[in-house]
């Protein structure tokens, strides 16, 4: 095999619309903007990656993304070999703190341009257990009958999991619960997120409600604040809902706490809070060890960095619930190429690397990160 160099990494910017606003216990948004990585090399190659600014979960916004890479990741992995892999992976993580979106997006950019280096799609260098997921969709926190027929509209565009977002008033909450079961039966699965919006025996109350009224919830996902992981544990251990923890797992290391205390059924892995699939493995790995089920989610993200997570979703068995709606909310897809999204369906793509052809409509930042 030939080699390959990094050369110049340039950034920009993508906008895309949201087919309707996305409104969780945290935030209200009606677009996209993120941050796009274009990773370039001396055979032409080009590795691209995506950063969302979720300001509220990762703390990372648009200029914290763009200071990231100019003052620190361009500087370890510019001139490297993109095969010295396991040492540009630690010279990355290792640069600077925090700033998980920034890394995720130089992460998956380095993946592409391996598996564009030696011809092989990410997913299949990564185990390839599968070519095809199939995601659910997020109902947003509005009123009960708007919800409900929300709820009925993604079922007729074929849906058979919706994910529900609540915590932010627990009364209406069942009520929105009840509405939506009623809209839809019992043949859809409801899975239900409420974003850190109650307290853990808040929590145990309403969801224990939910479970008494019949509701059949398949999972609760992050029912209490991020870092009471002691709460986290107490709501587990007093409900029969199985219980997801995802702002709660930031790290290889909050996976292990959290496994190790059984503080929660199931782990959400979402490469913009771990920072890309090098550390999403790991994540992987830990819950393999402790036969711990994941779910994959991501961010208001274009197809450019959910293509990422489905690679990873479709090469690893442990990852059994797939919340990639990202690309479906969106009212446009600037992406050229990468995986095919077709409503539920998610099939991936064998081109080399992330698959990744182009982006319409990209606006490049001059050196002054304008």
């Amino acid at each position: 095999m030939g080699k390959m160099k990094n050369i110049k990494i340039r950034l920009g910017k993508v906008s895309v619309p949201l087919r309707v606003p996305f409104k969780t216990a945290l935030r209200s948004v009606t677009g996209i903007e993120d941050v796009i990585v274009e990773i370039h090399t001396d055979t032409g190659a080009i590795g691209y990656g995506e950063a969302p600014p979720t300001g509220v979960i990762t703390g990372d916004t648009t200029l914290s993304v763009i200071g990231a890479f100019k003052d620190h990741i361009e500087k370890v992995l510019i001139g490297r070999d993109v095969d010295d892999f396991e040492d540009l992976m630690l010279a990355l993580n290792s640069c600077l703190r925090k700033n998980t979106s920034a890394k995720a997006a130089a992460d998956m950019a380095l993946w592409d341009l391996y598996g564009q280096l030696y011809r092989i799609p990410v997913y299949k260098l990564l185990g390839g257990s599968r070519n095809h997921i199939t995601t659910d969709i997020t109902i947003s926190v509005n009123d009960p009958e708007e919800m409900a027929l929300d709820s009925t509209d993604a079922v007729r565009r074929g849906y058979d999991c919706l994910k529900i977002k609540v915590g932010r008033e627990p009364e209406k909450d069942i009520d929105r619960l009840k509405a939506i079961r009623e809209a839809v039966g019992y043949d859809v699965k409801l899975r239900i997120d409420a974003n850190q919006g109650w307290k853990p025996k808040e929590a145990v109350r309403i969801l224990n409600r939910m479970e008494e009224g019949g509701l059949d919830i398949e999972l609760v996902e992050q029912p209490v604040s991020a870092h009471d992981f002691e709460g986290l544990k107490y709501v587990t251990d007093h409900v029969g809902i199985p219980v997801l923890a995802d702002e709660s797992v930031f790290s290889p290391a909050d996976a292990l706490t959290i496994l190790q205390m059984r503080a929660a059924d199931l782990l959400n892995i979402k490469l913009m809070k771990c920072g890309g699939i090098y550390n999403a493995l790991k994540i992987a790995s830990a819950a393999e060890v402790y036969g711990v089920e994941c779910m994959i989610g991501c961010m208001l993200e274009s197809k450019l960095s959910v293509n990422a997570a489905v690679h990873l979703a479709c090469a690893k068995q442990i990852i059994t619930k797939v919340d990639l709606d990202g690309p479906v909310l969106c009212l446009t897809d600037p992406i050229i190429g990468g995986a095919v999204f077709n409503e539920k369906d998610i099939t991936v793509s064998d081109d080399p690397g992330l698959g990744i052809k182009g982006i319409t409509g990209i606006r490049y930042m001059d050196e002054t990160g304008r």
